[in-house]
């Protein structure tokens, strides 16, 4: 009995499989961009006849019946009783029939452009309505490419949420907030080519029918301690039905008190469908008929009543402070306070000095990992006229002479360290993204060609690829800096220094702490002979 089944079992298999992957609707609308076929299922009578010739046509307004084949265009495939598209286009809109001897079948095929500011087209979206707490599933699944996807993407309202091979890619109790646009996103090769198929899904979350007993949150019970003369808020909250209804319960027998007033109240959905719901219950200027009486919050339903009660007791008063404690307190309060803002003043004006102190003791040293070889690559007017000589000196000779040989640092100068002869733009952008900051001696005449290379491409390294930092140094005042681009405005301002000759040429001078401080941590290696420069405190 069983073997008989068997057959029959695949035969059904292979029946539904066939029917998912027809072309039934004589209306059609595709989406351009995307793979499309048209397919024709046989008849389990036209399974019996004899084999025919099988010819597909698409008949337009303008060109009449026109026969399909390979030769047609090249995004059109046809495998007998399929026709795809790969893509389809907006071209592609008209009638076509599919001709197997006598038996003819015709679909009229309209093609929409693709939305494109969503990740969906509107109107190719199937709704679907999920009660809450019920299971949602997002099927995304493709009976006729199945065999050909190789990676499928889910998104919520445009937003990736999941990707793999295992369907459904989603399944979870329905939430309110589960509610939006789901799209599956079947990734395809085709001839070399990768093409996606769009499915979107409009999920709504709706609630159910069942409802709940009211239930007040917190004790049945409350005792609020209250001072008198002050004003005092109960807050009742509880989970009801949309329905359901919330109130206070505060009336006396002589009437209600004048100083209790009931305040309007706030409802929102929970995830789960119910409403969570409070109202609040203000006594202004509390008073001893307040005291010891039961104000009562009730929640009420159909399915029944819940009732929290809350009675204001006169708060015990409190020890009060000794004078000398009191005094004492505040003593050390502002004590502490002035001592505070000394060592944050301090610390502001003497930042530089404290940093460089701490890298002396610490003995750290940055340049160890990175894999750089220099410590600054120094960019400067290469143009050396008579009035730029200064400039080329300090270049050339004052920085390297304090920075190399009294600090320890290793600095790029162009002319002393390249060989000539390469290429001179590549070697610069070699040089800098070898180097860990970029020192730029800035002067009215610097903007010029090499120079300018050398700048640009110092600011993407620092503000694009930010594996550099820019040190500028006005060598002579600047006043008009529109000729530099704008975004050295994007830079801190304190990795600005200012050059003021005499009062700078002290190793101990501001201006050298400044520019120790904004190169790179490392220990001091002075150069046989030196002593070593220990900085000391001086306001900036």
């Amino acid at each position: 009995m069983r073997q008989r089944e068997l057959p029959l079992t695949i035969l059904v298999l292979v029946l539904v499989h066939t029917a998912e992957t027809c072309t039934s609707r004589p209306h059609i609308t595709a989406v351009e961009g995307e793979p499309f076929y048209l397919k024709f299922c046989l008849s389990s009578s036209e399974q019996k006849s004899k084999p025919s010739t099988i010819r597909w046509y698409k008949s337009g307004e303008s060109h009449g019946r026109v026969g399909l084949n390979p030769s047609s265009s090249p995004r059109i495939s046809v495998h007998d009783f399929s026709l795809e598209f790969w893509p389809i286009e907006l071209d592609d809109r008209g009638t076509y029939i599919f001709q197997m001897g006598n038996d003819t079948r015709q679909w009229t095929l309209n093609v929409i452009r693709r939305n494109k500011n969503s990740c969906f087209t509107e109107k190719q979206v199937t709704s679907k309505s999920i009660e809450v707490q019920k299971v949602l599933t997002i099927p995304c699944t493709n009976s006729y490419y199945q065999r050909l996807i190789n990676r499928t993407t889910l998104y919520k309202d445009c937003e990736k949420i999941a990707e793999g091979d295992t369907n459904p890619l989603l399944q979870k109790n329905a939430e309110f907030k589960d509610q939006g646009y789901y799209s599956c996103v079947f990734s395809i090769h085709h001839n070399g080519k990768e093409f996606n198929i769009i499915k979107t899904f409009n999920i709504t979350i709706v609630g159910d029918n069942n409802n709940i007993i009211p239930a007040l949150l917190g004790p049945k019970l409350n005792h609020v301690e209250v001072e008198l003369g002050k004003d005092v808020q109960l807050n009742c909250s509880a989970l009801l039905n949309e329905k359901d209804q919330l109130y206070w319960n505060f009336w006396r027998e002589n009437g209600s008190d004048p100083n209790v007033h009931e305040e309007e109240g706030m409802r929102t959905r929970t995830s789960e469908g119910k409403w969570y719901a409070s109202k609040i219950l203000r006594i202004e200027n509390v008073n001893e008929n307040n005291l010891n009486f039961s104000y009562n919050c009730t929640a009420v339903s159909e399915g029944g009543i819940d009732t929290n009660s809350y009675i204001l007791l006169k708060k015990a008063p409190g020890a009060d402070i000794p004078g000398h404690v009191f005094t004492g307190g505040m003593i050390i309060a502002v004590s502490t306070s002035v001592v505070v803002v000394c060592l944050v003043i301090v610390g502001v004006i003497y930042r530089v000095d404290l940093v460089l102190l701490y890298r002396r003791f610490m003995g750290r040293d940055e340049t160890l990992t990175d894999g750089k070889t220099y410590d600054a690559f120094v960019s400067y007017l290469k143009e050396c006229r008579p009035e730029d000589g200064e400039e080329y000196t300090f270049a050339v000779e004052i920085l390297p002479r304090v920075l190399e040989k009294h600090f320890g640092y290793k600095l790029c100068i162009f002319e002393r360290d390249v060989m000539p002869g390469g290429a001179v733009v590549d070697e610069i952008h070699s040089l800098i993204e070898k180097s860990r900051r970029l020192i730029i001696v800035l002067s009215k005449r610097y903007m010029c060609n090499r120079v300018r290379y050398e700048l640009e491409s110092g600011l993407h390294e620092a503000l694009v690829e930010r594996k550099i930092k820019i040190i500028l140094i006005e060598f002579t005042p600047v006043s008009d800096l529109t000729f530099l681009p704008q975004s050295l405005t994007l830079l801190k301002s304190h990795r600005f220094l200012k050059w003021k000759a005499d009062k700078s040429l002290s190793y101990n001078s501001r201006f050298w702490k400044n520019l120790l401080y904004l190169m790179p941590a490392k220990t001091v290696k002075p150069a046989a002979g030196d002593s070593e420069i220990t900085p000391v405190l001086s306001a900036p």
